[in-house]
């Protein structure tokens, strides 16, 4: 069984990865298109891998603090992708769905004590 620092040397240069993949991908003018997933699942896709890798990258954070954090990068790149020149659109209902997946990653992780054994 990985002990806590292993698991966090993995997740957290994971966790800085991806942030900034999905946040490269969330405001390139013409991002590359996943037709199999839908605009939603991709949102709640990102955003659930990140509060996964989050929540094990940093354990003696409150997941509450982590939801917060996350949820409100969700809403910061919905308003970045309202400026005209990313040719995007700004849509309250895909931060609902980062919202969602980030509470429904969080909860699970917090049923399973998956978090609590990662210390």
């Amino acid at each position: 069984m990985p002990t806590r620092s292993e698991i966090a040397a993995f997740a957290a240069p994971a966790f800085w990865l991806s942030l900034a993949g999905a946040v490269t991908l969330a405001l390139l003018p013409h991002p590359p298109e996943l037709h199999q997933l839908g605009d939603k699942a991709q949102h709640m896709l990102a955003f659930g891998t990140l509060a996964l890798l989050g929540a094990f990258a940093f354990p003696r954070f409150s997941k509450m603090h982590l939801a917060e954090r996350l949820s409100f990068l969700g809403a910061l790149v919905e308003v970045l992708q309202a400026i005209p020149a990313l040719h995007r659109d700004c849509d309250i209902r895909d931060w609902i769905a980062d919202t969602i997946a980030i509470a429904a990653v969080l909860a699970v992780l917090h049923v399973l004590g998956l978090r609590r054994a990662a210390r």
